[in-house]
């Protein structure tokens, strides 16, 4: 799954324009590397995003093949730090 699509699916980004700006931005990283949005990701990689205020790094848990619903979206991955 794209980067940016995982982004918006799970809901650590509301909108999908935002994860491909944030991204082009460089101000997602995955496993410490700059990531584009239409970078490829897995199980157990770690995204760090950086928001204006604070940082979020989070580990993935579950590539989903599809949409999910609000309640199984934080089932996707997990909050480090």
């Amino acid at each position: 799954m794209r980067l940016d699509k995982f982004l918006k699916v799970s809901r650590l980004i509301k909108r999908r324009t935002i994860a491909n700006e944030v991204s082009d931005m460089g101000r997602v990283l995955i496993n410490g590397n700059p990531a584009k949005p239409a970078k490829q990701i897995k199980e157990n990689d770690i995204i760090t995003i950086e928001y204006a205020t604070r940082t979020l790094k989070a580990r993935i848990l579950r590539v989903p093949t599809g949409n999910v619903s609000v309640q199984e979206a934080p089932t996707l991955y997990e909050l480090i730090d």
